[in-house]
């Protein structure tokens, strides 16, 4: 299992430091999650600290661009990074696509699976220097002059990474992306009988799995060396999960667990901005479904057990102040440990 980390979208604008101290203690990939900042930015600069370590968005949103900007765009990073470069994509939810970027949501799973398509023809394009004719349902591109043309990417074009919860996003995933991005809110019942089932498909519409194919995931963990920072893990791991299943979209994941009443509940004070009272919700049997709580030492054979044969790729989701040591730490062992297998 390849063991990465990711930047919070919340922190810096710059990731130099945190990337080369990345790169240094041995991390696979560094990702850059798109919240207060730029991924695709962040990367540029994050590749001129850096020589060795994958360097990734997770996730760029996909339908706050177009297709065209984000092939150039990562077709540009491709070249900066010398190959190193990882573009995680997903859709986001309707209400910011919308209200916040004002662009168009139709269809999200088709239209997921087009836009895919279309990045590719246009780096065909890039690539043999044909006539980009693509024409879809959501969107076509039939024009790119010579001049606005880059050519070929001596690195080749970016692995891409889709995220999901939902099956039919999964489903594409499988179907036209080269990995797949586990959202946090999940738990390994919902991975194993829908998520994993719904990758399959896709790959069953392509023909195969293709070789390679990754699966990454980024399980919450709440851990702490004292009793009090245990606490105050698993207090911050309730309010992200809080978050996470106040969106009506990820409610399959709660409705599994028999726990229907829990999404309308968070969703109901989201929109009454009660935030600080969601947290109150998640009980222990909550918790313990999408964290892996445990001492740090016990940390690394707890998330193996789980997902041990369901991931390529992991990173740790932890929101809270636990220290690097101890990340640092749970990260080497994690990194020693040997896959169950895949799925």
């Amino acid at each position: 299992m390849k063991v990465d980390t990711a930047i919070p979208g919340s922190e810096s604008a710059d990731p130099r430091t945190a990337a080369e101290a990345a790169e240094r203690e041995g991390y696979d990939a560094v990702w850059m999650t798109e919240i207060r900042h730029d991924p695709l930015v962040q990367v540029a600069l994050a590749a001129t600290a850096t020589s060795s370590v994958h360097l990734g968005t997770s996730i760029a949103l996909a339908f706050a661009r177009n297709p065209m900007s984000l092939a150039v765009g990562a077709n540009d990073l491709q070249t900066i990074t010398k190959g190193r470069f990882l573009l995680g994509v997903g859709s986001q939810i309707r209400a910011h696509i919308v209200h916040r970027f004002a662009m168009p949501w139709s269809h999200p799973a088709p239209r997921m699976r087009e836009y895919l398509a279309a990045m590719h023809a246009i780096w065909d394009a890039f690539e043999h220097g044909t006539r980009l004719s693509f024409r879809g349902d959501f969107y076509s591109h039939t024009l790119l002059p010579p001049f606005f043309n880059p050519g070929p990417n001596p690195w080749g074009r970016p692995p891409v990474y889709l995220a999901g919860v939902g099956e039919k996003m999964t489903e594409v995933a499988g179907e036209a992306a080269d990995g797949f991005f586990v959202h946090a809110f999940t738990t390994e019942r919902y991975l194993r009988e829908v998520t994993v089932p719904a990758l399959e498909r896709g790959f069953a519409r392509r023909g195969a799995r293709p070789e390679g194919f990754e699966i990454s995931g980024m399980p919450f963990v709440a851990t702490g060396r004292t009793e009090e920072e245990l606490a105050a893990a698993c207090q911050g791991v309730r309010a992200q999960i809080a978050f996470y299943g106040s969106t009506p979209a990820y409610r399959p994941v709660l409705e599994l667990h028999g726990w229907p009443g829990l999404g309308e509940e968070l969703h109901t004070l989201s929109v009454q901005n009660r935030w600080g009272e969601m947290s109150g919700l998640i009980d222990d049997d909550v918790l313990g479904a999408f964290a892996v709580v445990a001492e740090p030492d016990d940390v690394a054979a707890a998330l193996t057990s789980r997902f041990g044969d369901l991931f390529t790729r992991a990173s740790l989701y932890a929101p809270y102040d636990a220290g690097t040591d101890v990340h640092r730490r749970i990260a080497a062992e994690l990194r020693g440990a040997t896959a169950l297998g895949r799925p």
